[in-house]
């Protein structure tokens, strides 16, 4: 297993994992799998803001989990504070590949000078929040029944990281 930087040869992949999130668990709060041609969109947008899309892949390039940030919010002043994601191939979850994901995430953070990193994970995702809270993050809040899946309502917990970055913060 080695760790990457996903490109769009990795988008059927990506897109596969991403729909069995969305039919299947409550990390995503969609219905419908999300079409083929909306990972073009999707990549353009990381590419365009410089969003880092980090992957595992096994010998074979299976992607086995795989990462990302981009903006929390589209306000200037807002611009240190990224939300991410983490999902792992359902075939490999609960063998540390979301720790080693969100450690990668952690560091390219950093590296790009953000602040805040949030988390917004359902509230029945135990594994998700104990991950968050063993890489440091800390609760922030629930904002209860935002969303409707698997007919519930469903709250969202709020998590942050505070990053020691950035070294001159200005305004924008």
């Amino acid at each position: 297993m080695h760790c990457i930087e996903c490109t769009r040869s990795y988008a059927d992949q990506i897109l596969a994992i991403y729909n069995d999130a969305i039919l299947t668990t409550t990390a995503m709060y969609e219905y419908v799998k999300r079409p083929q041609e909306s990972m073009l969109s999707w990549f353009d947008a990381k590419e365009q803001g410089g969003y880092p899309v980090i992957g595992l892949v096994d010998d074979n390039d299976k992607l086995l989990a795989f990462g990302t940030y981009g903006p929390f919010r589209t306000r200037p002043a807002y611009h240190y504070t990224i939300e991410h994601s983490v999902y792992v191939h359902k075939d490999y979850r609960g063998k540390g590949l979301g720790q080693i994901i969100l450690s990668l995430l952690i560091k390219k953070a950093i590296e790009q000078q953000y602040h805040t990193i949030i988390a917004a994970i359902d509230s029945s995702n135990i594994a998700s929040i104990h991950l968050h809270e063993k890489a440091g993050f800390e609760h922030c809040g629930v904002v209860k029944e935002v969303g409707y899946k698997f007919g519930l309502f469903r709250s969202l917990v709020f998590m942050q990281l505070l990053l020691p970055t950035p070294s001159e913060p200005k305004e924008i």
